[in-house]
Formats: C-alpha cells, structure tokens, sequence
C-alpha cells in the first residue's frame, strides 16, 4: 500500500529588479507552472513560497498566456488568490514536505543564492534523503549550500542549469551579478550541458535540476516519478 506523499515545498523569489539596472525580472513563469501542472496531474500537493512572502514578481517576459498550461493556471482564480499571499521561506519546516523545487527566471540570482535560510532548508532536505530539485536559474540555490561535514553539496554531483551559452544568447551576461554554470563548477558540480534550450533534466539520487525553461515539465514528471517511487 501506497504512503501518503507529503506536499511539495516550491520556491520563487520576491526580486523584481535585476540588480541595478532598473530592467523588471521575477520568476519565469512556465518554470512554475509546468512543473505544477505535473504534480497536479499525479495527484500530489504542493506549497508555493517566496523569499519574503506576499506576491511574488512574475518576470514580464515570461507571461505567455498562449501557453495553455500557463493559461490554465493564471486564469484560475483561486489559484491567483493564493498566489496573492505566498508564506515567507522563514515560516516554513522542511519536515511537512516531501521535496523542495526552485523555480528559476533571473530574478533568484539576487535574492537566493546566499539565503541561510534557504542553505539550512535544502541541507535538511537533503540530508533526511529528501528530493532537492531545482529548474534554469533556480539551481542558484545549490551553488553556496554545505552539508553538516562542511562538504558543498554540489560536489561531484551531475546536475544542470541554465548554460552560459543560454545565458550569451539572451545577452545577460553583463546584467547577471554571477554566471551561473561558472559557479557550479566552481564547487565542483559535473556539470552537464545539452545544446542550448534542449529539454536536460539530470537525476543524481535526491538531487534533481533541469536547464531551462524547456525542461520545466520534464522536471515537474521528474520529481513526481521519484516521490511515487519513494513512497510505493
């Protein structure tokens, strides 16, 4: 007999602005929605957070409302509501969740990476044998996170994120305050990189990422398969 699978912690930023430029950002939308569209179609919860609670910003040009799935969501109005009132990630206990996803869009890159908070929340998932899972720019909040041995957590581990070849293409690379697969490596990640805007989702036991925003469903069937799993 099946146990009870545990709702999904996912997590957005609350960053609205990329650093000083002035130009809009957020979190990009499919890499949300998609991956919920998965959890819901295998009939598992989810929490949406923020950083600091409240509405969380949507990166203007992620709203693509010719997305169906996009659609589905955004014109729901219950689920607009509760987006309306995201918890803060301090009022959060890693132990009522199953999992814990970072969706990406460039807006993480400021307010996530060096959170304590978000460090001492995927440390705990991870280390309970939890899944850890994150989308694009959402694996920002691997980068800096140590476990109880003071190892990064990313160490020797495959996973993937947004590319910087992906990030040359849409001309970021002056705007973001790090490049992204730099840092991974950085610690030590095996990074693994498809050509750019390929579907990537890489499974390194409870560790879970995907490259962008083309992968945000696979990732979302991803992790719904390992919690079934888990749980059968």
């Amino acid at each position: 007999m099946s146990k009870t699978i545990k709702p999904i912690l996912c997590v957005v930023t609350s960053n609205s602005v990329k650093g000083s430029t002035g130009q809009p950002t957020g979190y990009w939308l499919s890499e949300l929605i998609h991956p919920l569209d998965q959890f819901e179609k295998n009939g598992i919860s989810y929490e949406v957070i923020s950083i600091k609670g409240g509405e969380p910003p949507i990166d203007p040009v992620s709203l693509d409302l010719n997305d169906p799935i996009n659609a589905k969501f955004m014109n729901d109005e219950a689920f607009k509501e509760r987006m309306k009132t995201t918890r803060s990630i301090d009022e959060v206990l890693s132990l009522n969740y199953s999992a814990i996803f970072f969706a990406g869009g460039h807006g993480p890159l400021w307010d996530i990476p060096n959170n304590p908070i978000v460090h001492k929340l995927i440390r705990e998932f991870y280390e309970n044998g939890d899944i850890v899972a994150a989308v694009c720019h959402g694996p920002c909040a691997l980068i800096n996170v140590q476990l109880s041995n003071l190892d990064y957590l990313i160490k020797d581990k495959k996973l993937t994120a947004f590319s910087n070849a992906e990030e040359i293409e849409v001309k970021q690379t002056e705007v973001v305050p790090f490049a992204l697969e730099t840092s991974l490596s950085n610690h030590h990640a095996d990074f693994q990189q498809a050509p750019i805007w390929n579907n990537n989702v890489i499974v390194d036991g409870n560790l879970i990422t995907g490259q962008n925003p083309q992968s945000a469903a696979s990732i979302g069937e991803a992790i719904a398969k390992a919690l079934i799993a888990k749980n059968a």
